[in-house]
């Protein structure tokens, strides 16, 4: 055998063991990653009438269409939540006076831009009704019925002196920011509006 196929033979043995650990290896990474299932995990945090409407037409449309949907409901988007008749809430002067700024519910949601005095949301809900567009709250609703989790976060209730009371029914036990990323992670979708 000459030097010359003697050093090809080890390049190409030397090659297909470098190829099969880096086979090897490409297949440990892939065992250790975590399968999507067919879900949508929104992080719902902001609680203005053009962030809450979007959440809950995606998370219907996700649920309708066969996808398990989730919703975490934190800071400002907590504030969709709140039953329409709570206004004052929290145990000190700073948590009543951040449930004062914030309107509660999603029927009282102002836009984020283009409010005019409320006039803004007014408009914004006519053209929906014209279009028959359902409204947030109906479509929270919607969302109960059709088995979207609709999940509080207790660190935001916490901190804004938010109870169980205060938030309306159909709602899981509240969780934190762990389990909603857990949530998140096993989503084929997930999405922070």
């Amino acid at each position: 055998m000459s030097a010359t196929t003697t050093t090809e033979t080890e390049l190409q043995t030397t090659s297909l063991a470098d190829l099969l650990r880096r086979v090897e290896a490409l297949e440990a990474e892939g065992s250790k990653q975590i399968e999507k299932k067919n879900k949508l995990t929104i992080i719902a945090w902001g609680g203005n009438l053009d962030q809450i409407w979007p959440t809950t037409i995606l998370a219907t449309t996700a649920a309708a269409s066969g996808m398990e949907s989730s919703v975490f409901f934190t800071f400002w988007g907590l504030f969709a939540i709140v039953k329409p008749g709570v206004r004052i809430t929290g145990d000190n002067w700073m948590q009543k006076m951040m449930s004062v700024m914030n309107p509660g519910s999603a029927q009282k949601a102002k836009l984020s831009r283009y409010h005019f005095a409320g006039a803004g949301p007014a408009m914004f809900k006519k053209l929906a009704q014209d279009h028959q567009v359902a409204t947030p709250d109906e479509l929270i609703a919607l969302a109960s019925d059709l088995g979207v989790r609709l999940i509080p976060c207790q660190m935001t209730m916490d901190l804004l002196g938010l109870k169980r009371e205060d938030l309306i029914d159909g709602l899981e036990e509240p969780i934190g920011a762990a389990t909603s990323l857990a949530e998140m992670r096993a989503a084929a979708v997930a999405l922070f509006i």
